[in-house]
This record gives C-alpha cells, sequence and structure tokens, in this order.
C-alpha cells in the first residue's frame, strides 16, 4: 500500500501526529491540512485515493466541505470523523479495509470482523 496518497484534514495539531502516524504505518503516503482551504486546495491539486475529514473545521462546515470535494473529484472517497478517541483505531481499519476492497464492498465488513 505504499503508493497509496490520502489527505488527513484535522484542525487540531496535537491529534494531527498521530493520526499522520497511524495511516503512514498502515502503509498510506499522508498529505495533511488543517483547514478546509488547505484541504480543498490538495483536493484540487494532487490524485488521491481518499480523504478523511475531521468534522470541527474552524473555517467551514463539514458538509460544505465535503460537498466541494465531491463536486471537484466524485470519485475519490470523503470519510468523516469526529476527534481522536478510543474508537480511531478502528475506523482507520475502516478506512484502510475500504481500500483494499473498494470494487468489493462486502468484504469490508468482514475484514472488519477479524
Amino acid at each position: 500500500m505504499a503508493d497509496l496518497k490520502v489527505l488527513c484534514v484535522e484542525n487540531y495539531p496535537e491529534y494531527m501526529s498521530a493520526l499522520k502516524d497511524m495511516l503512514e504505518s498502515a502503509g498510506y503516503q499522508v498529505m495533511t491540512a488543517t483547514t478546509a482551504a488547505q484541504a480543498l486546495t490538495m483536493v484540487q491539486a494532487h490524485s488521491l485515493l481518499g480523504v478523511v475529514l475531521e468534522f470541527d473545521l474552524p473555517d467551514a462546515t463539514v458538509a460544505a466541505v465535503r460537498a466541494e470535494m465531491k463536486r471537484i473529484k466524485p470519485e475519490v472517497p470523503v470519510l468523516l470523523f469526529n476527534g481522536v478517541g478510543s474508537e480511531t483505531p478502528f475506523f482507520f481499519r475502516f478506512f484502510s479495509s475500504y481500500f483494499r476492497n473498494f470494487e468489493r464492498p462486502e468484504t469490508v465488513f468482514r475484514d472488519l470482523e477479524n
């Protein structure tokens, strides 16, 4: 998975490092953004296989950001999350499984059961 480029959007710098480490340890090349404006610029300028997008952004609503990302690149999945917590490792397992099995979505849930 070393060639998988994803964008991680998290407005709290103290959490960004942990999120980036989790994604990189799963084999992703990680780009980061801390604002909606940065994230939208990166989605437009780069080839991405996915985006993980924090709900709480300082400069826009998550619904507006996600809608604009999907307008720019409708084929790029945008997965929303709400901060770092006990569910974060499960979220990233889901994210990884989704990319490994994007052509067979029914496999994603079987992966998560293991």
